[in-house]
């Protein structure tokens, strides 16, 4: 084989590596954005003065997600959904769009949930029973 020929070869060789490292680098946003919310149909809506908890329900799960009424800052968020009969699954930290998405298993059995945004917050009771 000539010079010209490896040389070829490795060439294409770069152009795939390099390829696949910029689809590599651009695949986990995309599951990312569409983890950002819920599935299924929104059953509920618990608004407060800072933001609103947003709750969808599928095939016996629930999620929740906590979404600010002014977005676009970083800010303390938090939601947390809980199964009658389990422990309660929190997302809280400082978001800039939304705490959450939560999921949990609930089946036929009643909910309990949650959220807040800065100083502002809601707690629903146990629901969709």
């Amino acid at each position: 084989m000539d010079s010209g020929a490896i040389r070829r070869r490795a060439g294409l060789g770069l152009a795939v590596l390099t390829g696949s490292g910029l689809l590599a680098l651009a695949v986990p946003g995309t599951a990312q954005a569409a983890d950002s919310t819920c599935s299924g149909r929104e059953v509920k809506s618990l608004p407060f003065t800072t933001g609103t908890v947003h709750v969808y329900k599928r095939d016996g799960y629930v999620c929740a997600l906590t979404t600010p009424d002014q977005p676009g800052r970083k800010q303390f968020m938090s939601v947390t959904v809980q199964a009658r009969g389990n422990r309660p699954v929190t997302d809280k930290g400082r978001f800039t769009y939304h705490a959450g998405p939560v999921t949990v298993h609930a089946g036929h059995r009643c909910v309990r949930v949650s959220g807040a945004v800065g100083p502002g917050s809601v707690s629903s009771g146990w629901i969709l029973c």
